[in-house]
Protein backbone atom coordinates (compact mmCIF):
# COMPACT_ATOMS: atom_id res chain seq x y z
CA UNK A 1 0.00 0.00 0.00
CA UNK A 2 3.03 2.44 0.84
CA UNK A 3 3.82 2.58 -2.64
CA UNK A 4 0.28 3.54 -4.30
CA UNK A 5 0.04 6.05 -1.00
CA UNK A 6 3.40 8.08 -2.29
CA UNK A 7 1.51 7.77 -5.60
CA UNK A 8 -1.29 9.27 -4.67
CA UNK A 9 0.08 12.25 -2.65
CA UNK A 10 2.89 13.02 -5.99
CA UNK A 11 -0.59 13.25 -8.52
CA UNK A 12 -2.12 15.36 -5.84
CA UNK A 13 0.77 17.67 -5.38
CA UNK A 14 1.17 18.06 -9.69
CA UNK A 15 -2.36 18.91 -9.54
CA UNK A 16 -1.71 22.06 -6.54
CA UNK A 17 1.28 23.11 -8.49
CA UNK A 18 0.37 22.84 -12.27
CA UNK A 19 -3.81 24.49 -11.67
CA UNK A 20 -4.37 27.89 -12.74
CA UNK A 21 -7.03 29.58 -10.82
CA UNK A 22 -10.15 31.38 -12.80
CA UNK A 23 -9.42 35.25 -11.52
CA UNK A 24 -12.63 36.02 -9.39
CA UNK A 25 -15.28 38.07 -11.19
CA UNK A 26 -15.23 41.59 -10.72
CA UNK A 27 -19.21 42.01 -9.93
CA UNK A 28 -21.46 39.40 -9.51
CA UNK A 29 -23.43 38.05 -12.39
CA UNK A 30 -26.62 36.44 -12.81
CA UNK A 31 -26.77 34.99 -16.85
CA UNK A 32 -29.72 33.35 -18.22
CA UNK A 33 -29.57 29.98 -18.98
CA UNK A 34 -29.34 28.28 -22.16
CA UNK A 35 -28.26 24.96 -23.32
CA UNK A 36 -25.23 24.95 -25.17
CA UNK A 37 -23.41 22.09 -27.13
CA UNK A 38 -19.75 23.46 -27.13
CA UNK A 39 -18.19 24.98 -23.64
CA UNK A 40 -16.48 28.69 -24.44
CA UNK A 41 -12.98 28.67 -24.43
CA UNK A 42 -11.39 31.30 -22.25
CA UNK A 43 -8.59 32.05 -23.45
CA UNK A 44 -6.53 34.13 -25.81
CA UNK A 45 -10.14 36.58 -25.48
CA UNK A 46 -11.66 39.85 -24.69
CA UNK A 47 -14.71 39.28 -21.92
CA UNK A 48 -16.75 41.99 -21.94
CA UNK A 49 -19.70 41.51 -18.32
CA UNK A 50 -22.30 43.69 -18.01
CA UNK A 51 -24.04 43.70 -14.32
CA UNK A 52 -27.51 44.07 -13.31
CA UNK A 53 -26.64 47.97 -12.62
CA UNK A 54 -25.91 48.25 -16.36
CA UNK A 55 -22.03 48.65 -15.25
CA UNK A 56 -19.68 47.46 -18.23
CA UNK A 57 -16.58 45.70 -17.83
CA UNK A 58 -13.63 44.78 -19.80
CA UNK A 59 -10.55 41.91 -19.37
CA UNK A 60 -8.54 40.55 -21.45
CA UNK A 61 -7.18 37.23 -21.17
CA UNK A 62 -4.51 35.45 -22.63
CA UNK A 63 -3.40 31.77 -22.52
CA UNK A 64 -0.19 31.53 -21.34
CA UNK A 65 1.79 33.22 -18.92
CA UNK A 66 4.38 34.37 -21.26
CA UNK A 67 1.72 35.93 -23.20
CA UNK A 68 1.44 38.45 -20.93
CA UNK A 69 3.59 40.73 -23.69
CA UNK A 70 0.32 40.90 -25.20
CA UNK A 71 -1.73 42.43 -22.49
CA UNK A 72 1.44 44.92 -21.95
CA UNK A 73 1.08 45.89 -25.48
CA UNK A 74 -2.27 46.61 -25.26
CA UNK A 75 -2.18 48.60 -22.63
CA UNK A 76 0.85 50.67 -24.00
CA UNK A 77 -0.85 51.51 -26.85
CA UNK A 78 -4.41 52.56 -25.66
CA UNK A 79 -2.30 54.89 -22.75
CA UNK A 80 -0.51 56.70 -25.98
CA UNK A 81 -3.42 56.53 -28.36
CA UNK A 82 -5.63 58.07 -25.44
CA UNK A 83 -3.43 60.04 -23.70
CA UNK A 84 -3.61 58.33 -20.14
CA UNK A 85 -0.70 59.25 -18.34
CA UNK A 86 0.16 55.84 -17.23
CA UNK A 87 3.45 54.71 -16.05
CA UNK A 88 5.34 51.32 -15.62
CA UNK A 89 4.01 50.93 -12.54
CA UNK A 90 -0.29 51.45 -13.14
CA UNK A 91 0.70 49.21 -16.89
CA UNK A 92 2.09 46.51 -14.85
CA UNK A 93 -0.73 46.80 -12.42
CA UNK A 94 -2.85 46.31 -15.57
CA UNK A 95 -0.66 43.04 -16.73
CA UNK A 96 -1.64 41.22 -13.03
CA UNK A 97 -5.16 41.82 -13.04
CA UNK A 98 -6.40 43.15 -16.36
CA UNK A 99 -10.32 43.53 -15.53
CA UNK A 100 -10.83 47.25 -15.41
CA UNK A 101 -14.75 49.09 -14.83
CA UNK A 102 -13.75 52.85 -15.09
CA UNK A 103 -13.98 55.48 -17.14
CA UNK A 104 -10.66 56.26 -18.88
CA UNK A 105 -10.32 59.58 -16.31
CA UNK A 106 -10.15 56.94 -13.43
CA UNK A 107 -8.05 54.24 -14.90
CA UNK A 108 -4.87 55.70 -13.16
CA UNK A 109 -6.09 56.37 -9.67
CA UNK A 110 -8.14 52.76 -10.22
CA UNK A 111 -4.37 50.95 -10.92
CA UNK A 112 -2.56 52.86 -8.26
CA UNK A 113 -4.70 50.45 -5.88
CA UNK A 114 -3.47 47.94 -3.61
CA UNK A 115 -5.06 44.58 -4.93
CA UNK A 116 -6.55 44.92 -1.11
CA UNK A 117 -7.88 47.77 -1.98
CA UNK A 118 -9.69 46.75 -5.05
CA UNK A 119 -11.29 43.87 -3.77
CA UNK A 120 -13.35 46.75 -1.88
CA UNK A 121 -13.75 48.95 -4.84
CA UNK A 122 -16.09 46.75 -7.01
CA UNK A 123 -19.25 48.56 -5.73
CA UNK A 124 -18.17 51.75 -6.32
CA UNK A 125 -16.87 51.62 -9.98
CA UNK A 126 -19.00 53.03 -12.39
CA UNK A 127 -18.35 50.78 -15.56
CA UNK A 128 -17.01 51.62 -18.63
CA UNK A 129 -19.06 54.32 -20.32
CA UNK A 130 -20.99 53.21 -22.95
CA UNK A 131 -24.44 54.60 -23.33
CA UNK A 132 -23.42 57.75 -24.64
CA UNK A 133 -22.60 57.13 -28.52
CA UNK A 134 -20.18 60.16 -28.90
CA UNK A 135 -17.95 58.48 -25.82
CA UNK A 136 -18.55 54.87 -26.05
CA UNK A 137 -15.01 54.17 -24.16
CA UNK A 138 -15.70 50.72 -24.76
CA UNK A 139 -14.30 50.85 -28.64
CA UNK A 140 -10.70 51.83 -27.67
CA UNK A 141 -10.85 49.03 -25.28
CA UNK A 142 -11.67 46.34 -28.02
CA UNK A 143 -9.79 47.97 -30.85
CA UNK A 144 -6.44 48.43 -29.12
CA UNK A 145 -7.02 44.22 -27.86
CA UNK A 146 -7.82 43.65 -31.18
CA UNK A 147 -4.75 45.26 -32.52
CA UNK A 148 -2.49 43.84 -29.84
CA UNK A 149 -3.85 40.16 -30.85
CA UNK A 150 -2.74 41.16 -34.65
CA UNK A 151 -3.78 37.54 -36.84
CA UNK A 152 -3.84 35.56 -33.95
CA UNK A 153 -7.36 33.90 -33.47
CA UNK A 154 -8.99 36.54 -30.42
CA UNK A 155 -12.44 35.32 -28.58
CA UNK A 156 -14.99 37.36 -28.32
CA UNK A 157 -17.34 37.21 -25.12
CA UNK A 158 -20.00 38.80 -24.08
CA UNK A 159 -21.71 38.43 -20.73
CA UNK A 160 -24.67 39.91 -18.98
CA UNK A 161 -26.97 40.12 -16.38
CA UNK A 162 -30.81 38.35 -16.87
CA UNK A 163 -31.58 42.07 -15.82
CA UNK A 164 -29.22 44.04 -17.89
CA UNK A 165 -30.87 46.42 -19.91
CA UNK A 166 -31.15 46.36 -23.90
CA UNK A 167 -29.53 50.21 -24.41
CA UNK A 168 -26.39 48.70 -22.86
CA UNK A 169 -25.98 45.34 -24.86
CA UNK A 170 -27.09 47.34 -28.15
CA UNK A 171 -23.14 49.61 -27.20
CA UNK A 172 -21.32 47.41 -26.60
CA UNK A 173 -22.89 45.22 -29.91
CA UNK A 174 -22.05 48.69 -31.56
CA UNK A 175 -18.20 48.71 -30.10
CA UNK A 176 -17.62 45.43 -31.52
CA UNK A 177 -18.89 46.18 -34.81
CA UNK A 178 -16.69 49.94 -34.91
CA UNK A 179 -14.15 47.50 -34.84
CA UNK A 180 -15.30 45.21 -37.59
CA UNK A 181 -16.15 42.46 -34.74
CA UNK A 182 -19.31 40.56 -35.95
CA UNK A 183 -18.95 37.70 -34.22
CA UNK A 184 -18.79 36.71 -30.53
CA UNK A 185 -20.15 34.41 -27.86
CA UNK A 186 -22.83 34.56 -25.27
CA UNK A 187 -22.07 33.44 -21.51
CA UNK A 188 -25.22 31.54 -20.09
CA UNK A 189 -25.69 29.35 -17.48
CA UNK A 190 -25.77 25.80 -18.46
CA UNK A 191 -28.79 24.16 -18.14
CA UNK A 192 -30.21 20.44 -19.04
CA UNK A 193 -30.50 19.27 -22.17
CA UNK A 194 -34.13 18.77 -23.25
CA UNK A 195 -34.87 14.69 -23.12
CA UNK A 196 -34.93 13.46 -26.86
CA UNK A 197 -33.51 15.60 -28.73
CA UNK A 198 -30.22 15.27 -31.20
CA UNK A 199 -27.98 17.05 -28.49
CA UNK A 200 -29.73 14.65 -25.69
CA UNK A 201 -28.81 11.81 -27.42
CA UNK A 202 -25.28 12.90 -27.86
CA UNK A 203 -23.97 14.13 -24.76
CA UNK A 204 -26.38 11.33 -22.99
CA UNK A 205 -27.59 14.19 -20.45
Amino acid sequence: MTPFVDVAFLILSFFMLATKFKPPAPVEITTPYSVSSKELEQKNAMLIEMDKLGRVFFTMQVEKQEDNELKRSMINSLNKSRNLGLGPAEVEAFVKNPTVGVPFSKLKNYLDLSEEQKKGYETKMEGIPVLDSTDNQLIYWVGETKKAFGGTELNVMVKGDNNTKYPVFKQIIEALRKNDLFKYKLITSPEATPTGTELYKTRGK
